[in-house]
């Protein structure tokens, strides 16, 4: 076969014609980004508060982060799981030292990192019963999102991430979110664990309540259940705590991470407490590519500039007021902007009709945002954004609500 020839032609053109159609891009390339800025092709600048999707925590090109991975590139880019380097090592220690005594298992995304807990759900439970298939039940919640592999999709009950892919896994059921009896309701001898989003991200950032995670604390203390926390989206910093289940004072039996955690480099990661992670024995689980040199070394540097930089205690002391200006929104335009949920820099605007024209009107006014379900929006700016930017988003968004008004 004869190599393909080079062909000038736009990037648009090159994605009409050879990639795959299962995303609704919108009309925008994107060449170039620093900070909380893109550039697009035409040479136009946008305030990028996707974060691609809550991952560049430290925006774009952080200069600290490009220099760990550039020297990491230039030293060991990739080992097999057979050996050991040091930049796994210390990540898991650092990751140990925000979740507690545990253990750390690293992947490449957070529906693999979801996947992986799964699997652990399975080996308590046979650990439970004393054999395989007689509990294996997960509790999770309706509207959840835990991703879109196999059992990942069969723990998300929504139409259109399960649609076309039966038979799903089974052993899975669903309770309200924040309606801790609906939960205790669904559990029984075949119940093995129960699993929540700490702040659900993608059906349009609806978080659970701090006597509801505390309720289901007890709940799996009760009845033997490994109490797992997805913060894929909301984990790593994104709400001015490291995790987000610490605003509630509880801890989990395991915990699902990636998104910021890579700072744009794909990583993604458990925590499981250590009286649960000698569940997972050689054969068990494993991976090709997670953890390797190059990966953890992009994760270091992000935990280097989160605690170097305090930024931390930077997105709790910011996003109080932006949050607060964003809320007055609401007031300004009720018949269009109906609420605002969230915590940090995780937040969602809650519309009364179709995100779809709001997220093109506010990209033509330079601002990048993420539609979500139920006729949502998320507003997802990277750590380092500044006050002035942060403020502009809010004009920016009160912009196009009075140009709809």
């Amino acid at each position: 076969m004869n190599p393909p020839s080079i062909v000038r032609t736009s990037t648009a053109e090159l994605y009409d014609a050879n990639v795959m159609k299962n995303y609704a891009r919108a009309a925008l390339t994107l060449v170039r980004g620093r900070g909380a800025q893109v550039w697009d092709d035409a040479g136009n600048s946008y305030l990028d508060f996707t974060s691609g999707i809550a991952v560049s925590a430290l925006g774009h090109c952080h200069p600290d982060w490009v220099a760990a991975v550039q020297r990491q590139a230039t030293e060991l880019i990739h080992v097999s799981n057979l050996f050991r380097h040091p930049n796994q090592g210390e990540l898991a220690r650092r990751i140990v030292g925000y979740a507690g005594p545990g253990r750390v298992f690293f992947c490449n995304s957070g529906g693999e990192a979801d996947e992986a807990l799964i699997k652990l759900s399975r080996l308590h439970g046979v650990a439970k019963s004393g054999a395989e298939g007689k509990c294996y039940k997960v509790i999770c919640a309706k509207n959840a999102f835990h991703g879109r592999m196999f059992g990942g999709m069969s723990a998300t009950p929504q139409e259109k991430i399960q649609k076309g892919f039966a038979p799903l896994v089974p052993g899975f059921a669903f309770g309200e979110l924040n309606n801790l009896q609906s939960f205790a309701d669904l559990i029984d001898e075949q119940t093995s664990a129960i699993m929540v989003e700490t702040i659900q991200g993608e059906s349009g950032i609806h978080p659970c309540t701090s006597e509801f995670l505390r309720g289901l604390r007890a709940l799996c203390d009760k009845h033997n259940l490994l109490l797992i926390l997805d913060e894929v989206q909301c984990g790593v910093g994104r709400t001015g705590k490291f995790y987000a289940f610490e605003h509630a004072g509880v801890r989990p039996d395991a915990i699902a991470m990636a998104k910021g955690l890579g700072g744009g480099f794909p990583i993604g990661a458990i925590w499981v407490h250590e009286k649960f992670a000698g569940l997972f024995t050689p054969g068990s689980h494993g991976t090709t590519f997670g953890g390797t040199p190059l990966a953890c070394a992009a994760g270091l540097a992000v935990l280097d500039v989160i605690a170097r930089d305090k930024l931390l205690e930077q997105v709790t002391a910011r996003s109080g007021p932006w949050i607060a200006e964003l809320t007055k929104l609401a007031a300004e335009f009720p018949k269009q902007l109906t609420g605002v949920r969230g915590r940090g820099y995780l937040v969602g605007l809650q519309l009364a009709s179709d995100s779809a024209p709001y997220l093109t009107a506010l990209r033509e006014r330079g601002l990048l945002v993420v539609g979500a379900g139920g006729n949502a929006i998320r507003v997802l700016p990277p750590f380092i954004a500044t006050v002035e930017e942060l403020n502009r988003s809010v004009e920016i968004i009160r912009a196009v609500l009075a140009a709809k008004a």
